[in-house]
């Protein structure tokens, strides 16, 4: 059964526009994979670095967590570490799995591929906080970053180079109110 886009989420800047980061209230984000070892703390990582390089540290909480708990308290997949850390960019954390407390606590809800998304959906993620990290990218052809663990490095060349895209392009979106959705 594949996602209802229409019912799913909304725009990308529809969706970012609803909490525009300001001084009082930091705007959350939790990314989410599988099982939270590779692409969501990449995500989580390389928008950290990003929001600090731009000394936007205060303006953000962001975190990331599995559908699945079977990493639970794993350090992220070395092989992600290695390609962020080539670039500059340590990916520091330990496996959690999402709980429904999240779907409260977090204004955006970004998942890396449908899979993830309906699982969320089906657990009571409201769908006008919920969607996915690559609608943000408008150079990708992608839609979903796929899942590389159990594949070669290049895979996790791969998957840096659309979360990297996709996170440049979401802060984008939150510091000018930009339209960055793929489509």
């Amino acid at each position: 059964m594949g996602v209802d886009r229409a019912d799913a989420s909304v725009s990308a800047s529809a969706f970012v526009s609803a909490t525009i980061p300001t001084m009082s209230a930091p705007t959350s984000i939790l990314f989410v994979c599988m099982g939270n070892i590779c692409r969501s703390p990449l995500a989580e990582n390389i928008f950290r670095h990003m929001v600090e390089e731009r000394g936007l540290d205060g303006r953000f909480r962001i975190d990331s967590a599995g559908t699945g708990g079977w990493h639970a308290g794993a350090a992220p997949d070395p092989r992600v570490r290695m390609v962020a850390g080539r670039r500059g960019i340590p990916v520091t954390g330990s496996a959690r799995q999402v709980r429904v407390e999240d779907f409260e606590a977090f204004d955006h809800i970004l998942c890396a591929d449908d899979d993830n998304l309906e699982d969320l959906l089906a657990m009571g993620a409201p769908p006008a906080k919920t969607g996915l990290l690559l609608e943000y990218c408008r150079d990708s052809p992608e839609r979903e970053v796929p899942d590389p663990y159990y594949g070669g490095d290049d895979g996790f060349e791969t998957v840096f180079k659309l979360v990297e895209g996709a996170c440049d392009a979401l802060l984008a979106t939150f510091i000018d109110g930009s339209s960055a959705s793929h489509g």
